[in-house]
């Protein structure tokens, strides 16, 4: 892959916290890619021997900051490009052929990426959004051209330089195996994002107006979202985007009054 005289390299980033069930489809379907950094965060399981039977650059380390292991993880790429993957994604033969093709001539900066989101085997296509899934997110991006924010446990913002593109293959997300695991990962999803209320001394706002901002997110997802499609998966996911917003800012009052 050449342009203007100079190779141009892909780097794949996969950041996993015991994930060992997951690992080896993921990083098979990464194979193709110039360069594979994994970073393992807290790992107790069995994902470094996962990892091992593969040609890739391992690291390890503990990182209470999501945005500072990701931010990590970028550090170590070496590629041009840099395409940021969970150990529950998929990557598709198509999507690696089209982001070689367009990479060649892009200007540096970011590519947002859609995403195909399962339920256990079952294709969810709408209703995501609100903190309650992607549809698509900026996961490639030239190098230096993405930074994570570091002070955020949860869904941490990031700054985006450089012109914005779009890709059309998906990456496959295999969100949650069944309503079990969706709701357990309400119960982290909600635990951290009170743990950062508290921390940076963030406005709790009153319960009603945390009410009207929670029903914003589940019509977000159910009407705007079209997840009103999907049945009752998409009354689920809106529902679940819903209790994510109460959750979270009434366990950050009750820690905050249990310290008073």
């Amino acid at each position: 892959m050449q342009t203007n005289g100079f190779i141009l390299k892909l780097s794949i980033l996969i950041i996993a916290h015991n994930e060992e069930s997951n690992l080896h489809d993921c990083i098979k379907t990464c194979l193709s890619a110039d360069e594979i950094i994994i970073v393992l965060d807290k790992t107790t399981d069995n994902s470094k021997k996962v990892i091992e039977r593969f040609d890739v650059k391992l690291y390890e380390g503990e990182w209470l900051m999501e945005g500072k292991r990701r931010n990590f993880g970028l550090s170590k790429c070496k590629g041009d490009w840099v395409l940021e993957v969970d150990a529950d994604e998929r990557l598709s033969p198509n999507l690696l052929k089209e982001i070689r093709e367009r990479i060649i001539a892009a200007e540096p900066g970011y590519f947002l990426v859609p995403f195909e989101n399962y339920i256990g085997k079952k294709l969810i296509k709408y209703g995501w959004g609100a903190s309650w899934g992607v549809s698509m997110a900026p996961r490639l991006s030239y190098k230096g051209k993405k930074i994570w924010n570091e002070n955020q446990r949860i869904h941490p913002s990031i700054i985006l330089k450089g012109k914005k593109h779009f890709l059309k293959n998906n990456i496959v997300h295999y969100v949650d195996k069944d309503l079990n695991d969706m709701v357990l990962r309400l119960i982290r999803y909600s635990n951290s994002k009170a743990e950062d209320i508290v921390a940076n001394n963030l406005k709790i706002p009153s319960f009603w107006i945390t009410v009207r901002r929670a029903l914003s997110r589940f019509f977000k997802c159910y009407i705007s979202r079209k997840g009103y499609k999907e049945g009752k998966w998409g009354f689920i996911i809106a529902l679940m985007a819903f209790m994510y917003i109460i959750l979270s800012y009434s366990k950050a009052d009750l820690e905050r009054k249990n310290y008073k």
